[in-house]
């Protein structure tokens, strides 16, 4: 990685963090992709088990899981984001569940507390950089024999996006194709965002020490995370989309071509070589 870019995406969204929780506020179709995660987590995690999250943001996933019975060390190299997350570990009550620290993705040697029952990131935070290997290679350090990696990620193709050549705006519906990233920008600075295959990322983990467990979609026929009104607006139009959605996320042919992807994978660890 580009490890200048760490510095602008640290002040980017340490920027933005205020902004982060109002979009999130009254966005039922925002809540329901986060519920979705939710659940599948509790179907291969037990409720006690220790999380170790990635790019935590202002503790929005962090809080949910505690709140469902995990114990969760939040991670993040934004520090505004992080004094977010303590406001609401501190305003909740959950200082028993819910532990942090400022610490890059790509640093994860310094983490605290391990080793962890699983390691936890979501929505894309794993996107900015090009290749997943830097962060791969540290978590025998810091993860179980059995653990379990949780990971949602973008992939380089979105059928709500491409569904904009309709509209005409063909640089939107073809942006993820860009095998050198898409160049993003957050509160006037720059960075740039990668795509990923659940093919390419599941090389980059390795037949040997990881062995599948789960890839659905996330909101591949319900429109895209940045998607506030749709559901608000057209409550019965997005209910039959979600009903939809919720049959074909996780069918073979259908679960690469959402807004993102949840992809699970367990560490079978020197134990069970």
């Amino acid at each position: 990685m580009n490890n200048s870019q760490l510095p602008v995406i640290a002040e980017a969204f340490s920027r933005t963090a205020g902004k982060y929780d109002s979009f999130a506020d009254d966005h039922p179709h925002l809540t329901r992709m986060r519920g979705k995660v939710y659940s599948h987590i509790s179907r291969l995690l037990p409720q006690g088990s220790r999380i170790l999250e990635l790019n935590a943001g202002t503790g929005v996933d962090a809080v949910a899981l505690a709140q469902r019975g995990y114990y969760v060390h939040a991670t993040d190299i934004a520090p505004g984001m992080l004094e977010r997350l303590q406001d609401k570990v501190s305003g909740l009550g959950l200082e028993s569940r819910i532990t942090f620290q400022q610490c890059s993705f790509t640093d994860l040697s310094n983490v605290q507390g391990a080793p962890y029952d699983a390691v936890f990131s979501d929505l894309g935070g794993l996107n900015c950089i090009p290749d997943l290997t830097p962060v791969i290679k540290d978590l025998p350090q810091i993860l179980k024999p059995g653990g379990l990696v949780v990971w949602v990620l973008m992939p380089p193709v979105c059928l709500w996006e491409l569904a904009e050549i309709f509209r005409g705006n063909f640089r939107l519906a073809f942006r993820r194709l860009s095998k050198n990233g898409v160049r993003s920008h957050l509160e006037g600075l720059y960075f740039n965002v990668y795509y990923f295959t659940p093919r390419k990322v599941i090389e980059w983990f390795g037949v040997n020490d990881y062995s599948l467990l789960a890839l659905e979609g996330l909101s591949v026929i319900t429109p895209t995370a940045e998607s506030k009104n749709l559901a608000k607006q057209h409550p019965r139009f997005y209910r039959a989309l979600a009903w939809l959605d919720d049959r074909l996320s996780g069918s073979r042919f259908w679960r690469e071509w959402g807004d993102f992807y949840i992809l699970s994978l367990r560490y079978r660890g020197a134990s069970e070589e």
